[in-house]
Protein backbone atom coordinates (compact mmCIF):
# COMPACT_ATOMS: atom_id res chain seq x y z
CA UNK A 1 0.00 0.00 0.00
CA UNK A 2 1.01 3.74 -0.55
CA UNK A 3 0.44 6.11 1.85
CA UNK A 4 0.73 10.32 2.75
CA UNK A 5 1.28 11.95 5.82
CA UNK A 6 -2.34 12.24 7.70
CA UNK A 7 -3.48 13.37 11.33
CA UNK A 8 -1.05 13.96 13.99
CA UNK A 9 -0.16 11.41 16.25
CA UNK A 10 -1.89 11.69 19.56
CA UNK A 11 0.90 12.05 21.92
CA UNK A 12 4.35 14.04 20.38
CA UNK A 13 6.98 12.20 19.80
CA UNK A 14 10.36 12.78 20.21
CA UNK A 15 12.53 13.88 16.41
CA UNK A 16 15.12 12.29 14.88
CA UNK A 17 17.22 14.31 12.72
CA UNK A 18 20.36 13.48 9.85
CA UNK A 19 22.48 14.98 12.79
CA UNK A 20 21.27 12.83 15.08
CA UNK A 21 22.52 9.66 12.66
CA UNK A 22 25.86 11.40 11.91
CA UNK A 23 26.54 11.28 15.40
CA UNK A 24 25.51 7.81 15.77
CA UNK A 25 27.92 6.96 12.79
CA UNK A 26 30.45 8.29 14.50
CA UNK A 27 30.20 6.52 18.31
CA UNK A 28 29.62 3.23 16.25
CA UNK A 29 33.12 4.16 14.46
CA UNK A 30 35.19 1.18 15.42
CA UNK A 31 32.42 -0.80 17.03
CA UNK A 32 29.62 -1.79 14.04
CA UNK A 33 31.26 -3.25 10.83
CA UNK A 34 30.39 -1.70 7.51
CA UNK A 35 28.72 -4.59 5.81
CA UNK A 36 29.68 -5.53 2.59
CA UNK A 37 27.31 -4.84 -0.01
CA UNK A 38 27.29 -7.21 -2.76
CA UNK A 39 25.54 -7.49 -6.19
CA UNK A 40 23.10 -10.27 -7.02
CA UNK A 41 23.44 -11.96 -10.80
CA UNK A 42 20.39 -13.76 -10.62
CA UNK A 43 18.32 -11.17 -8.31
CA UNK A 44 19.13 -8.34 -11.47
CA UNK A 45 17.82 -10.85 -14.08
CA UNK A 46 14.70 -11.48 -12.39
CA UNK A 47 14.35 -7.87 -12.55
CA UNK A 48 15.14 -6.20 -15.07
CA UNK A 49 17.12 -3.81 -13.14
CA UNK A 50 20.70 -3.86 -10.22
CA UNK A 51 20.20 -5.57 -7.79
CA UNK A 52 21.98 -5.26 -4.18
CA UNK A 53 22.04 -6.70 -1.18
CA UNK A 54 23.16 -5.15 2.28
CA UNK A 55 24.72 -7.93 4.27
CA UNK A 56 23.88 -6.57 7.09
CA UNK A 57 23.50 -10.43 8.61
CA UNK A 58 27.44 -10.86 8.63
CA UNK A 59 27.49 -7.59 11.27
CA UNK A 60 28.66 -8.61 14.33
CA UNK A 61 25.92 -10.56 16.77
CA UNK A 62 24.89 -11.32 13.42
CA UNK A 63 22.21 -8.30 12.99
CA UNK A 64 21.77 -4.72 13.02
CA UNK A 65 20.63 -4.71 16.53
CA UNK A 66 23.78 -3.68 18.12
CA UNK A 67 23.96 -0.44 16.01
CA UNK A 68 21.02 0.95 17.86
CA UNK A 69 21.72 -0.64 21.36
CA UNK A 70 25.70 0.94 21.42
CA UNK A 71 24.16 4.03 20.70
CA UNK A 72 21.30 4.16 23.40
CA UNK A 73 23.22 2.57 26.11
CA UNK A 74 26.37 5.03 25.35
CA UNK A 75 24.42 7.90 25.67
CA UNK A 76 23.47 6.83 29.40
CA UNK A 77 24.44 9.39 32.19
CA UNK A 78 26.54 7.79 34.63
CA UNK A 79 24.71 7.12 37.36
CA UNK A 80 22.45 5.02 34.58
CA UNK A 81 24.84 3.09 33.91
CA UNK A 82 25.85 2.57 37.32
CA UNK A 83 22.17 1.00 37.45
CA UNK A 84 22.72 -1.20 34.41
CA UNK A 85 20.44 -2.05 31.70
CA UNK A 86 17.99 -4.80 31.37
CA UNK A 87 15.93 -6.01 27.88
CA UNK A 88 13.36 -8.36 26.52
CA UNK A 89 14.31 -10.49 23.04
CA UNK A 90 13.83 -13.53 21.93
CA UNK A 91 17.22 -13.26 19.91
CA UNK A 92 18.57 -10.41 18.02
CA UNK A 93 18.09 -7.49 20.37
CA UNK A 94 19.55 -9.28 23.26
CA UNK A 95 22.31 -10.41 22.05
CA UNK A 96 22.87 -6.51 20.35
CA UNK A 97 22.48 -5.25 24.21
CA UNK A 98 24.65 -8.08 26.00
CA UNK A 99 27.63 -7.12 23.66
CA UNK A 100 27.03 -2.78 23.72
CA UNK A 101 27.12 -3.43 27.36
CA UNK A 102 29.94 -5.51 27.77
CA UNK A 103 32.07 -3.25 25.17
CA UNK A 104 31.06 -0.07 27.73
CA UNK A 105 30.86 -2.07 30.54
CA UNK A 106 27.86 -1.72 31.91
CA UNK A 107 26.18 -4.91 33.47
CA UNK A 108 23.14 -6.26 31.54
CA UNK A 109 20.38 -8.37 32.60
CA UNK A 110 18.38 -9.95 29.35
CA UNK A 111 14.79 -11.91 29.42
CA UNK A 112 14.15 -13.85 26.91
CA UNK A 113 11.10 -16.47 26.70
CA UNK A 114 11.15 -20.33 27.58
CA UNK A 115 11.15 -21.48 24.51
CA UNK A 116 13.84 -19.49 22.91
CA UNK A 117 16.13 -21.13 20.34
CA UNK A 118 19.29 -22.54 22.73
CA UNK A 119 21.92 -21.14 20.29
CA UNK A 120 20.62 -17.34 20.75
CA UNK A 121 20.14 -17.96 24.78
CA UNK A 122 23.96 -19.36 24.68
CA UNK A 123 25.12 -16.47 22.17
CA UNK A 124 23.66 -13.51 24.60
CA UNK A 125 25.18 -15.37 27.77
CA UNK A 126 28.80 -15.20 25.89
CA UNK A 127 28.33 -11.45 25.27
CA UNK A 128 28.52 -11.09 28.39
CA UNK A 129 24.42 -10.58 29.59
CA UNK A 130 22.93 -12.24 32.86
CA UNK A 131 20.42 -14.38 30.90
CA UNK A 132 16.75 -14.65 32.47
CA UNK A 133 14.30 -17.24 30.91
CA UNK A 134 10.66 -15.91 31.81
CA UNK A 135 7.12 -16.32 29.87
CA UNK A 136 6.10 -18.35 26.83
CA UNK A 137 5.63 -15.21 24.42
CA UNK A 138 7.74 -11.96 24.42
CA UNK A 139 4.83 -9.81 25.38
CA UNK A 140 4.81 -11.96 28.74
CA UNK A 141 9.15 -11.58 29.01
CA UNK A 142 8.78 -7.79 28.37
CA UNK A 143 6.45 -7.65 31.04
CA UNK A 144 9.28 -9.44 33.35
CA UNK A 145 12.04 -7.17 32.18
CA UNK A 146 9.95 -3.65 32.89
CA UNK A 147 8.64 -5.23 36.33
CA UNK A 148 13.02 -5.27 37.06
CA UNK A 149 13.06 -1.66 35.66
CA UNK A 150 11.00 -0.83 38.48
CA UNK A 151 12.38 -3.04 41.58
CA UNK A 152 15.93 -2.08 40.67
CA UNK A 153 16.45 1.08 38.89
CA UNK A 154 18.19 -0.57 35.52
CA UNK A 155 17.43 1.31 32.40
CA UNK A 156 15.01 -0.99 30.07
CA UNK A 157 16.39 -0.63 26.60
CA UNK A 158 13.16 -0.95 24.29
CA UNK A 159 14.39 -2.91 20.57
CA UNK A 160 12.82 0.14 18.72
CA UNK A 161 11.02 2.61 20.30
CA UNK A 162 13.65 5.17 21.70
CA UNK A 163 15.22 7.93 19.44
CA UNK A 164 19.01 6.65 20.27
CA UNK A 165 17.78 3.43 18.84
CA UNK A 166 16.46 4.83 15.56
CA UNK A 167 19.69 6.87 14.89
CA UNK A 168 21.73 4.09 15.47
CA UNK A 169 20.10 2.11 12.75
CA UNK A 170 19.89 4.84 10.41
CA UNK A 171 23.61 4.69 10.05
CA UNK A 172 22.95 1.96 7.89
CA UNK A 173 21.10 4.70 5.57
CA UNK A 174 24.18 6.65 5.36
CA UNK A 175 25.91 3.60 4.44
CA UNK A 176 24.18 2.25 1.67
CA UNK A 177 24.13 6.24 -0.03
CA UNK A 178 27.97 5.89 0.34
CA UNK A 179 28.45 2.71 -0.91
CA UNK A 180 25.93 2.79 -3.81
CA UNK A 181 25.40 6.31 -4.62
CA UNK A 182 23.42 5.69 -7.63
CA UNK A 183 20.77 3.95 -5.71
CA UNK A 184 17.07 4.33 -6.60
CA UNK A 185 15.02 2.60 -3.82
CA UNK A 186 15.86 0.12 -0.29
CA UNK A 187 13.87 -2.04 0.84
CA UNK A 188 13.92 -2.78 4.39
CA UNK A 189 12.33 -5.24 7.10
CA UNK A 190 9.51 -3.77 9.38
CA UNK A 191 8.31 -4.95 12.69
CA UNK A 192 8.37 -2.15 15.52
CA UNK A 193 9.79 0.22 12.65
CA UNK A 194 12.81 1.14 14.06
CA UNK A 195 14.96 0.46 11.32
CA UNK A 196 13.06 1.58 8.31
CA UNK A 197 12.51 4.89 10.47
CA UNK A 198 16.31 5.05 10.93
CA UNK A 199 17.18 4.48 7.44
CA UNK A 200 14.40 6.72 6.01
CA UNK A 201 15.63 9.82 7.75
CA UNK A 202 19.05 9.64 6.94
CA UNK A 203 18.52 9.03 3.44
CA UNK A 204 15.50 11.12 2.83
CA UNK A 205 17.65 14.04 4.22
CA UNK A 206 20.33 13.30 2.14
CA UNK A 207 18.75 11.44 -1.34
CA UNK A 208 15.13 12.60 -0.95
CA UNK A 209 14.23 10.98 -4.56
CA UNK A 210 15.06 7.43 -3.19
CA UNK A 211 12.12 5.39 -2.52
CA UNK A 212 12.39 3.58 0.72
CA UNK A 213 9.56 1.11 1.02
CA UNK A 214 9.01 -1.12 3.82
CA UNK A 215 8.53 -5.12 4.10
CA UNK A 216 6.32 -6.74 6.73
CA UNK A 217 5.44 -9.91 7.08
CA UNK A 218 1.32 -10.64 6.17
CA UNK A 219 0.84 -12.30 9.33
CA UNK A 220 1.62 -9.29 11.30
CA UNK A 221 1.36 -6.61 9.46
CA UNK A 222 0.66 -3.98 11.86
CA UNK A 223 1.76 -0.99 10.16
CA UNK A 224 -0.86 -0.65 7.31
CA UNK A 225 -3.67 -0.60 9.42
CA UNK A 226 -1.61 1.83 11.70
CA UNK A 227 -1.02 4.16 8.62
CA UNK A 228 -4.71 4.12 7.74
CA UNK A 229 -5.91 4.90 11.34
CA UNK A 230 -2.73 7.64 11.68
CA UNK A 231 -1.62 6.01 14.63
CA UNK A 232 -0.27 2.67 16.12
CA UNK A 233 -2.75 0.06 16.24
CA UNK A 234 -2.47 -3.15 17.43
CA UNK A 235 -2.36 -5.94 14.90
CA UNK A 236 -4.04 -9.29 16.75
CA UNK A 237 -2.56 -11.99 17.48
CA UNK A 238 0.63 -11.99 14.65
CA UNK A 239 1.86 -15.29 13.03
CA UNK A 240 5.20 -15.27 11.28
CA UNK A 241 8.27 -17.16 11.14
CA UNK A 242 10.26 -14.27 10.40
CA UNK A 243 10.40 -13.88 14.22
CA UNK A 244 12.68 -10.71 14.21
CA UNK A 245 9.35 -8.61 12.66
CA UNK A 246 6.79 -10.16 14.93
CA UNK A 247 5.86 -7.39 16.30
CA UNK A 248 2.18 -6.69 17.11
CA UNK A 249 2.01 -2.72 17.44
CA UNK A 250 4.55 -0.17 15.91
CA UNK A 251 6.43 2.13 18.57
CA UNK A 252 5.12 5.55 18.49
CA UNK A 253 8.95 7.07 17.88
CA UNK A 254 9.42 5.10 14.51
CA UNK A 255 5.58 5.24 13.72
CA UNK A 256 5.95 9.21 13.07
CA UNK A 257 8.66 8.76 10.78
CA UNK A 258 7.50 5.67 8.87
CA UNK A 259 4.35 7.90 8.28
CA UNK A 260 6.05 10.41 7.32
CA UNK A 261 9.10 9.58 5.08
CA UNK A 262 8.71 6.05 4.21
CA UNK A 263 7.54 6.20 -0.09
CA UNK A 264 5.30 2.53 1.10
CA UNK A 265 4.71 -0.79 3.27
CA UNK A 266 4.52 -3.70 1.42
CA UNK A 267 3.26 -7.25 3.15
CA UNK A 268 5.09 -10.76 1.67
CA UNK A 269 3.86 -13.93 2.18
CA UNK A 270 4.87 -16.85 4.14
CA UNK A 271 6.08 -18.58 0.71
CA UNK A 272 7.65 -15.85 -0.10
CA UNK A 273 9.45 -15.42 3.10
CA UNK A 274 10.45 -19.33 2.67
CA UNK A 275 11.75 -19.30 -0.97
CA UNK A 276 13.83 -15.76 -0.29
CA UNK A 277 15.81 -17.79 2.21
CA UNK A 278 16.47 -20.11 0.00
CA UNK A 279 17.39 -17.69 -2.75
CA UNK A 280 19.95 -15.96 -0.14
CA UNK A 281 21.74 -19.53 0.43
CA UNK A 282 21.79 -20.81 -2.72
CA UNK A 283 22.46 -18.03 -5.00
CA UNK A 284 24.14 -15.23 -2.46
CA UNK A 285 25.85 -18.10 -0.04
CA UNK A 286 24.13 -16.37 2.68
CA UNK A 287 22.81 -17.46 5.93
CA UNK A 288 19.71 -14.88 6.32
CA UNK A 289 16.64 -14.97 8.53
CA UNK A 290 13.37 -15.12 7.45
CA UNK A 291 12.97 -11.40 8.90
CA UNK A 292 16.11 -10.48 7.25
CA UNK A 293 15.10 -11.78 3.78
CA UNK A 294 11.66 -10.54 3.68
CA UNK A 295 12.73 -7.39 1.08
CA UNK A 296 13.79 -10.70 -1.41
CA UNK A 297 10.84 -11.84 -0.39
CA UNK A 298 9.22 -8.64 -1.90
CA UNK A 299 11.17 -9.01 -4.69
CA UNK A 300 10.35 -12.16 -5.75
CA UNK A 301 6.84 -11.19 -5.29
CA UNK A 302 6.59 -8.53 -7.49
CA UNK A 303 10.10 -8.28 -9.59
CA UNK A 304 8.94 -5.35 -11.95
CA UNK A 305 7.75 -3.13 -9.41
CA UNK A 306 10.76 -1.46 -8.53
CA UNK A 307 12.78 1.21 -9.69
CA UNK A 308 16.57 -0.02 -10.28
CA UNK A 309 19.49 -0.11 -9.02
CA UNK A 310 17.40 -1.67 -5.89
CA UNK A 311 18.92 -2.12 -2.54
CA UNK A 312 17.75 -4.79 -0.62
CA UNK A 313 18.81 -4.53 3.44
CA UNK A 314 19.47 -8.23 4.86
CA UNK A 315 18.75 -6.85 8.49
CA UNK A 316 19.84 -10.04 10.01
CA UNK A 317 21.41 -13.86 9.96
CA UNK A 318 20.58 -15.34 13.53
CA UNK A 319 18.24 -18.71 12.49
CA UNK A 320 18.12 -21.24 14.56
CA UNK A 321 19.08 -24.93 12.49
CA UNK A 322 15.52 -26.43 13.03
CA UNK A 323 13.74 -23.42 11.76
CA UNK A 324 16.49 -23.50 9.07
CA UNK A 325 15.71 -26.68 7.88
CA UNK A 326 11.77 -26.42 8.52
CA UNK A 327 12.32 -23.49 6.23
CA UNK A 328 14.35 -24.59 3.66
CA UNK A 329 11.77 -27.37 3.12
CA UNK A 330 8.99 -25.31 2.93
CA UNK A 331 10.80 -22.84 0.80
CA UNK A 332 12.07 -25.95 -1.85
CA UNK A 333 8.32 -26.86 -1.75
CA UNK A 334 6.72 -23.13 -2.36
CA UNK A 335 9.76 -22.78 -5.22
CA UNK A 336 8.29 -26.43 -6.78
CA UNK A 337 11.38 -28.05 -5.60
CA UNK A 338 9.13 -30.55 -4.05
CA UNK A 339 6.26 -32.82 -4.85
CA UNK A 340 3.92 -34.91 -2.81
CA UNK A 341 1.01 -36.29 -4.46
CA UNK A 342 -0.64 -39.92 -4.25
CA UNK A 343 -1.10 -42.33 -6.84
CA UNK A 344 -4.05 -45.17 -7.22
CA UNK A 345 -3.11 -48.33 -8.68
CA UNK A 346 -3.77 -51.94 -8.80
CA UNK A 347 -2.66 -53.98 -5.59
CA UNK A 348 -0.41 -57.28 -6.50
CA UNK A 349 3.42 -57.82 -6.83
CA UNK A 350 5.22 -55.12 -8.63
CA UNK A 351 3.13 -52.44 -9.14
CA UNK A 352 5.31 -49.95 -6.76
CA UNK A 353 8.25 -51.28 -8.92
CA UNK A 354 6.74 -50.02 -12.11
CA UNK A 355 4.91 -46.24 -10.50
CA UNK A 356 9.13 -46.21 -9.46
CA UNK A 357 10.78 -47.08 -13.17
CA UNK A 358 8.33 -44.10 -14.75
CA UNK A 359 9.61 -41.46 -12.16
CA UNK A 360 13.24 -42.89 -12.71
CA UNK A 361 12.49 -42.13 -16.31
CA UNK A 362 10.96 -38.79 -15.55
CA UNK A 363 14.09 -37.63 -13.51
CA UNK A 364 12.08 -37.12 -10.20
CA UNK A 365 13.98 -38.10 -7.05
CA UNK A 366 11.81 -40.38 -4.42
CA UNK A 367 12.42 -39.09 -0.88
CA UNK A 368 9.83 -41.14 0.73
CA UNK A 369 6.78 -43.74 -0.14
CA UNK A 370 3.73 -44.80 1.90
CA UNK A 371 1.40 -47.11 0.78
CA UNK A 372 -2.48 -47.14 2.03
CA UNK A 373 -4.71 -50.28 1.50
CA UNK A 374 -7.46 -49.43 4.11
CA UNK A 375 -9.02 -46.30 3.30
CA UNK A 376 -13.27 -46.77 2.77
CA UNK A 377 -12.61 -45.09 -0.39
CA UNK A 378 -10.65 -48.21 -2.20
CA UNK A 379 -12.01 -51.21 -3.94
CA UNK A 380 -11.15 -54.54 -2.74
CA UNK A 381 -8.35 -54.91 -5.70
CA UNK A 382 -6.96 -51.01 -4.98
CA UNK A 383 -4.28 -49.57 -3.32
CA UNK A 384 -2.65 -45.70 -3.05
CA UNK A 385 0.99 -44.72 -2.79
CA UNK A 386 1.75 -41.92 -1.11
CA UNK A 387 5.03 -40.33 -2.79
CA UNK A 388 7.18 -37.41 -1.74
CA UNK A 389 9.86 -36.64 -4.53
CA UNK A 390 12.08 -34.09 -5.31
CA UNK A 391 12.03 -32.19 -8.58
CA UNK A 392 13.47 -29.32 -10.21
CA UNK A 393 10.21 -26.78 -10.49
CA UNK A 394 6.94 -26.69 -11.21
CA UNK A 395 7.62 -27.21 -14.64
CA UNK A 396 8.89 -30.41 -13.52
CA UNK A 397 6.34 -30.88 -11.83
CA UNK A 398 3.60 -30.95 -14.16
CA UNK A 399 6.03 -33.47 -16.29
CA UNK A 400 5.61 -35.91 -13.48
CA UNK A 401 1.77 -35.98 -13.16
CA UNK A 402 1.41 -36.17 -16.67
CA UNK A 403 4.16 -39.20 -16.84
CA UNK A 404 2.20 -40.85 -14.18
CA UNK A 405 -1.21 -40.36 -16.21
CA UNK A 406 0.21 -41.08 -19.67
CA UNK A 407 1.45 -44.31 -17.82
CA UNK A 408 -2.34 -45.17 -16.88
CA UNK A 409 -1.85 -43.79 -13.27
CA UNK A 410 -5.01 -42.05 -11.19
CA UNK A 411 -3.14 -39.01 -9.88
CA UNK A 412 -4.53 -37.05 -6.78
CA UNK A 413 -2.56 -33.90 -5.63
Amino acid sequence: MSFSASAPLPHPVPAVTLDDVRGAQKMLSGVARITALAHSHHLSQLTGTPVHLKCENLQRTGSFKLRGAYVRIAGLLPEERAAGVVAASAGNHAQGVALASSLLGVRSTVFMPVGAPLPKVAATRDYGAEVRLHGQVVDETLAAAQEYARETGAVFIHPFDHPDIVAGQGTLGLEILEQCPEVRTILVGVGGGGLAAGVAVAVKALRPDVRVIGVQAAGAAAYPPSLKAGHPVSFPHPSTMADGIKVGRPGDVPFGLVRGLVDEVRTVSEDALASALLLCLERAKLVVEPAGASPVAALLSEPGAFEGPVVALLSGGNVDPLLMQRVLTHGMAAAGRYLSLRVRLTDRPGALASILRVLSVADANVLDVGHVRTDPRLELTEAEVELHLETKGPAHCDEVRAALREAGYTVID
